[in-house]
């Protein structure tokens, strides 16, 4: 079954002093790109996160954010930078002396700087912050993979049909590339009547001959039994559960090489025009096909 690249899903749980909000957002990309922003104090927990996203997803650029906001009593703690107020302080005494100012130096003049009087920083269990968060991401990428699994239905669908319409296109190639050893036949017949006006007498022999010739030229029997393999081994691969991102783009490729060369090989417009609707439909199911895992 396929799965788009394109999707978003979000968590919240709650710890006994905190609360994690957790954001995957996955796109477009040929490789697994994966970017965690999370707060500093959780920084040696990112492995883990790795860890969890790249045993669940295979290709996309993958973000995820952990937004951890602190909830109770001991939020409402405050510290004093006191290094930081005593430099403040003589910074304002030496400007209160060089200019013989009037006053003195308050409180409020001290914290109309910043970083002087903070939030205090909590003491974190990370093996409890852990898991926690292990909990919300875990829940999160259920909720993208269920996403990007919904999505791949629809681009599953959209594929079944591009490919009945391309089927159908390649019987019809069959059909008009039929009976070319005859058409080629007339062919010579009519053009050496002409180039010598009926004066020298043709050799049906020759005629066939030559005609054979150009018929196995532009025989492209194997083109069509290479195309209709194709054509299965691409539903084969979105039946599968296995990324088919990357393999349905090779078997495009292969795709466009087959109608390529029976375009080439063959002088009947009928054919070329048909060939321009398979390609056609080919390179819509080609640009779908970036967006699958």
């Amino acid at each position: 079954m396929l799965q788009s690249m394109t999707a978003f899903a979000r968590s919240e749980k709650h710890g006994p002093n905190y609360e994690i909000v957790t954001e995957v957002r996955s796109y477009n990309s040929k490789n697994l790109d994966l970017v965690v922003r999370l707060p500093h104090y959780a920084q040696p927990l990112e492995e883990r996160i790795k860890a969890m996203v790249t045993g669940r997803l295979y290709r996309g650029r993958v973000e995820v954010r952990l937004d951890i906001r602190d909830v109770g009593e001991e939020v409402r703690r405050f510290e004093v930078d006191l290094p930081r107020a005593r430099a403040y302080y003589q910074a304002l005494e030496k400007l209160h002396a060089e200019f013989n100012l009037q006053g003195r130096i308050g409180l409020e003049l001290m914290t109309t700087t910043g970083g002087i009087i903070k939030p205090a920083e909590n003491e974190r269990d990370l093996e409890q912050l852990w898991e926690s968060i292990a909990d919300g991401l875990g829940e999160a990428l259920e909720a993208l993979i269920a996403m990007r699994s919904r999505e791949g239905r629809s681009l599953q669908a959209d594929f079944l049909e591009r490919l009945k319409a391309i089927e159908g296109r390649i019987d019809a190639v069959h059909t008009a590339s039929r009976g070319l050893l005859d058409a080629y036949q007339q062919r010579l017949k009519e053009r050496i009547a002409v180039l010598t006006r009926g004066v020298v007498d043709i050799d049906p022999a020759r005629i066939a001959q030559e005609a054979a010739l150009l018929a196995d030229r532009s025989d492209i029997a194997e083109e069509i039994v290479r195309a209709r393999s194709h054509l299965e081994q691409f539903r084969h691969i979105m039946a599968n559960e296995s990324p088919a991102g990357r393999k349905l783009n090779f078997l495009v490729q292969e795709f466009n090489r087959e109608f390529n060369t029976m375009g080439s090989k063959t002088g009947k417009a009928e054919v070329s025009h048909l060939v321009v609707e398979l390609k056609t439909e080919l390179e819509k199911i080609r640009e779908q096909i970036q967006n699958v895992e």
